[in-house]
């Protein structure tokens, strides 16, 4: 009834078929009126007509309809939008900023909602298009490619058909250039690239393109910018550029061991941890994690760590959450694996004294480091295991002999914690356990 009244409406083509068109427009953001609505012969035609006018006032009122259209999360609205998606890649490239934004949100949602949509676009050149409208002076233009690109990245088929057309286009050169500079211009642009290149990073293997064009160099000297900003004038929202930033850095050096060996980046995690651990609980597993990628095989950062003086920093995290706890473990493991020189040095903390309490801890996962780290400090200076006994610590670790997954390094531990100084037999053969 009233759906194809308001149909009927615009058709017409009576003189308000404008304001039609705006009540259709307010009628299409309730679901079950967008389901009618496609439904309706010559509907889709209608509109379709309306948008590709050469009258700019109906083609805006149109192209506001299919955006409402677009926001439907049944996949057989997106579909019937699939005649439109040419007219949407065209329109991108026109003069009117307000009609190119909500072509672009448009493609986005319907991104979303659709594969066959996605398959549509691909061969229709969505990617050449997006690579020229990413050199758009407006911030609005960006945000809103940064929006599709990264609703198009994180489609399931994006590794095989979506990235390497991404990769071989001009866009990653133009997305690192507008993360790095959005400090200075558009932040909520550099977000959603940001994302962007996390999404490409994660789900490609072999990232030669990225580090060619200095992702990792940029994305450090962006983490130095943002935590020399930080105590005076963070920018509101600057949390959500800093968590993919540090993904993309801390994915890029897993895969490709450390470049660049750069001891302020630590100073600028230690800071942007400092800043927002209270109100972003969630930003210190993302610095933990990156610092994790830094320590793994690297001398350089463990040794950094300790001449800067950042252990009893990083000490204070222990407690922080539980995937923390683990994360701090993991990379004093890392530390101690070094040798006996930054286990003393560890040890020179009231390291011990921090361990005993997370022996008792639920989570198997930071027991089982703690039992690690523990190994390793024994195993490089045995006189930390009588230390660890006075304090009290074969009790907590006779606590785990009956835990499954524990209870083999347990026993080992409880091994060289027995074994008087000196007699090397114990450590031999508890090596067998943590191997």
């Amino acid at each position: 009834g009233q759906v194809q009244e308001l149909l009927r409406a615009v058709q017409r083509g009576s003189e308000d078929r404008k304001r039609s068109l705006g009540r259709l427009r307010w009628a299409l953001q309730n679901e079950e009126t967008q389901h009618k609505f496609v439904r309706l012969d010559g509907s889709m035609r209608t509109l379709t007509g309306l948008f590709t006018s050469s009258l700019a006032d109906l083609q805006l009122e149109a192209a506001r309809c299919l955006h409402e259209l677009s926001h439907s999360s049944v996949p057989a609205v997106a579909e019937a939008c699939l005649p439109v998606t040419s007219y949407l890649l065209t329109y991108l490239s026109g003069h009117s900023l307000e009609l190119t934004e909500l072509c672009l949100y448009t493609l986005g949602n319907l991104v979303v909602e659709s594969e066959a949509v996605r398959k549509q676009l691909l061969p229709q050149g969505i990617v050449p298009v997006l690579a020229s409208c990413i050199q758009s002076p407006h911030e609005a233009v960006l945000e809103g490619v940064g929006y599709v690109l990264s609703q198009f990245l994180q489609a399931k088929e994006a590794p095989t058909e979506i990235i390497p057309l991404v990769l071989d286009s001009a866009l990653p050169q133009h997305m690192l250039r507008l993360v790095c500079s959005g400090l200075k211009t558009a932040m909520g642009a550099a977000v959603e690239f940001a994302w962007c290149l996390h999404y490409i990073i994660c789900r490609h293997k072999d990232n030669v393109l990225l580090l060619a064009l200095g992702a990792v160099p940029a994305l450090t000297s962006l983490l130095l910018d943002l935590a020399s900003q930080i105590p005076q004038d963070a920018p509101e929202g600057l949390e959500l550029l800093v968590c993919p930033v540090l993904r993309c850095l801390g994915n890029l050096l897993a895969q490709t061991g450390c470049q660049g060996q750069d001891g302020r980046l630590l100073i600028a995690l230690f800071l942007i941890l400092q800043c927002f651990l209270q109100q972003h609980p969630f930003l210190a597993q993302e610095c933990l994690w990156l610092l994790n990628n830094l320590t793994a095989d690297d001398p350089f950062f463990c040794s950094a760590l300790l001449s800067l003086e950042l252990l009893p920093a990083l000490l204070q995290l222990l407690p922080c959450s539980q995937m923390g706890t683990v994360l701090v473990l993991t990379v004093l493991c890392n530390m101690a694996e070094k040798g006996q020189f930054q286990c003393q040095q560890l040890l020179q903390q009231p390291l011990l004294a921090q361990l005993l309490p997370l022996l008792t801890l639920p989570d198997p996962e930071a027991v089982g480091q703690c039992l690690e780290l523990l190994h390793l400090l024994f195993l490089h200076c045995p006189e930390a295991a009588a230390d660890f006994t006075r304090q009290g610590g074969h009790q907590a670790l006779e606590q785990h002999q009956s835990t499954p997954e524990l209870q083999e390094r347990a026993q080992a531990l409880l091994a060289m914690v027995r074994q008087p100084p000196g007699a090397p037999s114990a450590c031999q053969a508890t090596l067998a356990a943590f191997s």
